[in-house]
């Protein structure tokens, strides 16, 4: 497709070009290389989207899609004469039903709108992420991300409802589903969730609301090993109706937050491991206080502190949303958002750290993770580049030799296709392959992505 085919059919606020396309349409969040592409799409209306779509598959021009951007599998970034297809401008809150508990919006809407706009009827979207007010409505679906509240609303998946989306020849899909139960054929919705912009281009989404709780409690607790972990898991699910957020920091990550950001110690000395906690409640009762006083007595937990107001809350999720400025020092790292069976997860990670200093001495590393959804995070640099490869080779093999995947959150994209092979059968991927073949044929979007 050429400059001339985009004057011909598209009005010229719907394209840059030139000197035009910004530094920020080069790259996602990742370490893949960038590229600047030589124009972007910018459709403001479904209509445009579709228009782009057929435009594209016409003249065999490919195309990645762009949200927010923060991808740290190099989903987003360009390729060699790829054009990018940005949502940015779909952006607007379509529908929010505070009866029905719904929330429709539109592809670029970020995360962070979508949980002011419900908080401001009464209502929560449960999804949290870091990167809330960046990540856009598209991106967490075609990701299907987790973030921390997993083990009480589970993952994207669970929280769309309906969904609006249009395939690689311009055909619109409109699934605009407002029920909990609709069993009326296929659920076409999930071709698309989490398979990365692969298979089409997701225009709006309709999400899950939740009555917002009226008291949110937050603690953290100190344990002695990875086995209380674990037995402080069961015992806060069992005694704790309303658990949300089960956040697991090593001892290396402890270290790393508070050399890097002065942070204070959060108890009288470093414990091997420290969770973070988060519960909410109906009323201001003492569930919590109760159940880590029960906690310490049958030495499930070593010692306990419970945030006494917001500000004290926020500043014990600082501890765990530090990790932006540990990435930082430890530029150039490599990042894992791997998914371990709990009951492996304690030998697992014994393993993986020791072979890991074994195999490269005076490496840094910190590990962390939603652990009551399987899903660890390792962080790591040697200082040297040319150790990216073999450090994956040797994180990846590990997970996989025990039932685990090579991601539980960010998705494969381009940097992680050499291992899917590891956590995928063959005949697993060749259906992925003939989905792709059969939807976009001329293999325009988001080409090389995921298979």
């Amino acid at each position: 497709m050429s400059y001339g085919d985009i004057r011909d059919k598209l009005a010229d606020d719907l394209y840059l070009s030139g000197a035009a396309v910004q530094d920020k349409y080069a790259k996602d969040w990742s370490e893949a290389a960038a590229h600047m592409p030589e124009v972007v799409l910018r459709p403001r209306t479904l209509d445009d989207l579709s228009q782009m779509l057929r435009l594209a598959q016409d003249h065999e021009q490919r195309l990645v899609t762009q949200g927010g951007r923060t991808g740290l599998a190099g989903g987003a970034t360009p390729q060699q004469s790829e054009w990018a297809l940005s949502v940015e401008r779909m952006n607007k809150v379509l529908e929010i039903d505070p009866i029905g508990q719904t929330i429709t919006v539109e592809a670029g809407v970020s995360l962070q709108t979508i949980q002011e706009t419900a908080e401001a009827h009464g209502l929560m979207f449960p999804l949290d992420l870091g990167a809330r007010g960046t990540a856009t409505a598209g991106g967490i679906a075609a990701t299907n991300a987790g973030g921390n509240q997993v083990i009480q609303y589970g993952v994207t998946r669970q929280l769309i409802l309906g969904m609006v989306a249009v395939l690689p020849d311009g055909q619109i899909m409109a699934q605009s589903n407002q029920l909990l139960k609709n069993n009326a054929g296929f659920d076409l919705k999930q071709l698309l969730i989490g398979t990365e912009g692969v298979l089409g281009v997701i225009a709006s989404v309709t999400f899950r609301l939740f009555p917002k709780r009226d008291v949110v409690r937050t603690a953290f607790c100190a344990a002695k090993d990875f086995d209380c972990v674990t037995a402080l898991l069961f015992h806060a699910q069992k005694q704790l109706v309303g658990l949300s957020s089960f956040e697991v920091l090593w001892d290396d990550y402890m270290e790393e937050v508070v050399s890097l950001t002065g942070k204070a110690e959060l108890f009288d000395r470093r414990y091997p491991f420290t969770v973070l906690i988060e519960v909410e409640q109906a009323s201001d009762n003492d569930d919590v206080e109760q159940a880590l006083h029960v906690a310490i007595e049958k030495g499930i937990i070593e010692d306990a502190v419970i945030a006494q107001n917001q500000t004290q809350a926020a500043t014990f999720w600082s501890y765990r949303d530090a990790i932006a400025e540990i990435l930082s020092d430890l530029a150039p790292n490599v990042n894992f958002d791997i998914g371990i069976p709990v009951p492996k997860m304690k030998d697992f990670t014994q393993d993986v750290r020791a072979a890991l200093q074994a195999e490269f001495p005076g490496i840094r590393q910190v590990t962390f993770g939603h652990i009551g959804d399987g899903n660890l995070h390792l962080s790591c640099t040697t200082g040297d580049d040319n150790d990216q490869v073999p450090i994956e080779n040797l994180v990846f093999g590990k997970a996989t030799a025990i039932g685990g995947t090579i991601t539980a959150e960010h998705g494969i994209g381009m940097l992680k296709k050499p291992w899917l092979k590891d956590c995928r059968t063959q005949e697993e991927i060749a259906l992925m392959q003939r989905l792709k073949a059969m939807l976009d044929p001329a293999d325009i979007l988001n080409k090389g992505r995921v298979i």
